[in-house]
């Protein structure tokens, strides 16, 4: 049975847990409180892999004090050995009285055993405590454990007509300095970012973060994500920005040119045949490829077509939507390609939220089909 003072807990360790939105990636934020007889002991959150887990953080505050103590965390301790050794062994061996996990980790590496080994060894175990909340927290590592592909988050700019460029293909800039900044952190907490040889081949974006780990309120480095260009047929060339600012990038391709291959790889980026589809690449192969990679949220900054086809294959988990205080007229162009002709073809959305960024109006939503 859980009460308000193990919600109360559990919502810290959630605050914890968010530090680590820029960094964990593979990993799970996670986030963990270690508490007794009311008092706080240790404090940890997950920063990086192949660092110590939250767990271990907060038992290593706590010291000996941690026998007898609740421990708080967001998601429930490992049971396995991967880069580190198990946390639910380390909790054994410190000798604490109970572990109140918000959710049971989708690993089926774990899946329960944490929690399982733990009341094995005698320690009271409940879950569940802000579960909502903690899912909310891991989108992209609850999706590829469970449906085997990244979460996949759109993000498009549009005028209050609902126009991206002009007829032209002119489209900078739409959206203020405030809504881009914004953006950058969307690329931030992503582990790739993913658009098609057609914005590459018409804007020549560099899909990098160019905010400052001060910026982020993060220490060390600023993780790159991978940058991954749908290129069918091999249209991009080695002079392309996304290919010379810094961090790695991946084309995903249908061609076997290996002399084409030959000239992308010599400036750094890697190149990939995946299955082809009727109208360009299959999309599920690409999902799956890039969640074996371990990628857990996929960004997607694309033109209408790539964001209308992922929109048609049911492989959209959100959008994001800056929508700025200007007109561009009917002769502009749309926002999504859906080929849609009648009314009950419509794609039904939930609002998530709707704010003002600066001057401009970001709206997120859900599809619920």
């Amino acid at each position: 049975m859980t009460t308000e003072t193990d919600t109360r807990h559990m919502a810290r360790a959630l605050q914890l847990a968010r530090r680590g939105l820029y960094t964990t990636d593979p990993n799970p934020r996670v986030g963990c409180v270690m508490v007794r007889d009311g008092q706080v002991l240790g404090e940890g959150f997950h920063v990086r892999a192949g660092e110590p887990h939250a767990e271990i953080l907060a038992l290593r505050q706590a010291g000996e004090a941690a026998r007898g103590a609740t421990v708080y965390v967001t998601l429930e301790p490992c049971a396995h050995f991967g880069r580190t050794p198990p946390c639910a062994d380390a909790l054994i061996h410190a000798g604490v009285a109970r572990v109140v996990a918000a959710m049971v980790d989708p690993n089926p590496r774990v899946a329960g055993q944490g929690l399982a080994r733990l009341t094995a060894a005698g320690i009271t175990t409940a879950s569940g405590v802000l579960e909502a909340e903690a899912r909310a927290l891991n989108p992209g590592f609850i999706s590829r454990m469970e449906q085997g592909r990244p979460y996949v988050r759109v993000k498009l700019a549009m005028s209050l007509d609902g126009r991206t460029a002009m007829a032209s293909g002119e489209s900078r800039w739409i959206t203020g300095e405030a809504a881009r900044r914004d953006v950058q952190r969307l690329r931030a907490r992503a582990g790739a970012i993913l658009t098609g040889s057609g914005t590459v081949l018409a804007d020549n974006p560099g899909l990098d973060v160019r905010l400052s780990a001060q910026e982020l309120g993060i220490e060390g480095p600023v993780r790159q994500p991978l940058r991954v260009v749908l290129d069918t047929r091999l249209a991009c060339t080695p002079e392309a920005k996304l290919f010379t600012t810094g961090g790695p990038a991946l084309v995903l391709t249908a061609e076997q040119d290996t002399a084409r291959y030959t000239q992308l790889q010599a400036c750094g980026a890697e190149v990939e045949a995946v299955a082809s589809a009727p109208r360009g690449l299959d999309l599920h192969a690409v999902l799956e490829l890039l969640a074996r990679r371990g990628i857990n949220e996929l960004h997607v900054e694309a033109g209408p077509i790539l964001c209308g086809s992922l929109m048609q294959a049911g492989l959209v988990d959100e959008l994001v939507i800056y929508m700025a205080p200007h007109l561009m007229g009917n002769d502009a162009r749309g926002l999504l390609n859906l080929g849609l002709e009648h009314m009950d073809e419509r794609v039904p959305l939930r609002i998530e939220d709707i704010r003002a960024v600066g001057g401009d109006w970001r709206i997120v939503a859900r599809p619920t089909a």
